[in-house]
């Protein structure tokens, strides 16, 4: 460079410029040249790498080199030729400030380009990984963003270094000086770091698992996870960002438990008017003989407590002391052996048709199963025609279902009372 500043001031001599004047203007046209090269050379490596590197990339059948290209990590690479330019070039002959100002400058430019390079290097890294198997249970996001906080910090140090002439382990020395302001700077950052592990290791969360956690207003799937925050992706299509460190100090519901199980549990229950429950006569319990899961039902049960009534010698019409069938054993037979014929319920898994406790709203009758089904609409579907038939089938056995008179209700009971005024008139 100084042979071209000396270049410069000669031709500025020759035209009768002033040293005061001529010194200033040979200094910044040099600077000019030394950019406008230094930008030119970058432009042609940035072309000559990217046709090189394209026609090696095409040839190959590897997709890891895919991603090199995608975060542009070779493009960081290219700033080198005019880094290296300028740092072989900067001595600027009799202008100390100049000269230092660049050398400064080209150092701080190397630590740049390393810099942004190491960052695009560990995202093409984790985009490799994501092609693993490994990937689908122990994702490494956090990590690597993690890693690249440290490059970061690393490269801002050496920046500093630079700016006031000092080396980096001086600074590095001084770190434990302000560790505590960096705690609390970094506080989510660590707190975030150690629940990555946590869940991590102990295999607590994945990208697509169904999650759902109330305090958080968040129902539905995971679609990222961070060092810091973990997008879930709800069931109206919102999304929903969640503190890392709060899956580890809060409690949620994972239902990866229920998908990989193979079933999805259906647990519904009807409230049966109590009055409606009565013993079955044999007018009823030959026309329920018909429906073909009953048959042999009812025919055994019909021995078994005639047996059991000729042993205790209790008569046929003796009501108290004799056992006797009722409309609700009956049905919920019935409900039982609907469900075990069911093509979509679950036989190997909990299978449970029981009573609840009766209160002022009737007796539950609940059906306890697991349909083999577990997309959301199917799964719907599926209990809701179970509970159709099932309120369905209820009068065929004289059974009511309990339920809150209406409006309704009220008004045809008024008009019905009125009716009755009158006829009896």
């Amino acid at each position: 460079m100084k042979y071209l500043l000396q270049l410069f001031e000669t031709i500025l001599r020759d035209l009768n410029v002033p040293d005061g004047i001529g010194t200033p203007i040979a200094i910044f046209a040099g600077l000019i040249v030394l950019f406008l090269v230094s930008f030119g050379a970058h432009w042609l490596t940035r072309q000559i790498m990217a046709r090189i590197v394209h026609q090696f990339v095409e040839k190959t059948k590897t997709q890891w080199d895919d991603f090199l290209i995608q975060r542009r990590v070779f493009r960081a690479l290219a700033h080198i030729s005019p880094a290296l330019i300028i740092y072989y070039t900067y001595d600027f002959s009799g202008n100390e400030f100049i000269s230092n100002l660049l050398l400064g400058s080209v150092r701080i430019y190397f630590v740049g380009i390393f810099t942004l390079f190491a960052v695009r290097f560990a995202n093409a890294a984790n985009d490799i990984y994501q092609t693993t198997p490994y990937a689908v249970n122990r994702p490494i996001k956090g990590y690597i963003q993690l890693l690249q906080i440290l490059i970061i910090c690393i490269g801002v140090i050496f920046v500093i270094a630079v700016l006031i002439n000092k080396s980096p382990l001086y600074l590095i020395g001084g770190l434990g000086a302000i560790a505590a302001v960096l705690l609390l700077v970094f506080k989510d950052t660590i707190l975030s770091l150690v629940a990555s592990i946590q869940l991590s290791a102990n295999k607590m969360l994945k990208p697509g698992d169904w999650i759902a956690m109330p305090s958080h207003n968040a129902d539905g799937t995971v679609i990222d996870i961070s060092l810091n925050t973990v997008k879930v992706q709800n069931w109206d299509k919102t999304i929903t960002t969640i503190p890392t460190y709060a899956l580890v100090s809060e409690s949620f519901n994972n239902w990866v438990g229920m998908e990989e199980s193979g079933g999805r549990r259906i647990k519904r229950s009807v409230n049966l008017d109590m009055r409606s429950v009565r013993f079955c006569d044999k007018q009823m319990l030959e026309r329920l003989s018909h429906f073909y899961i009953l048959k042999d039902y009812i025919t055994e049960r019909e021995k078994e407590i005639e047996a059991h009534n000729k042993k205790l010698k209790v008569e046929e019409g003796d009501i108290f002391n004799g056992r006797r069938q009722t409309n609700l054993g009956v049905f919920r037979h019935y409900l039982e052996n609907y469900l075990k014929q069911h093509p979509k319920i679950h036989q190997h898994m909990t299978f449970l048709v029981r009573h609840l406790q009766p209160s002022e709203k009737g007796l539950p009758l609940e059906f306890y199963v697991f349909s083999k089904d577990q997309e959301w609409a199917n799964y719907e579907s599926i209990q809701a025609d179970i509970m159709d038939h099932v309120l369905a089938i209820l009068p065929e056995f004289g059974l009511r279902v309990f339920q809150n008179p209406s409006g309704n209700d009220i008004t045809e009971f008024i008009q019905q009372t009125s009716l009755d005024s009158k006829n009896n008139q």
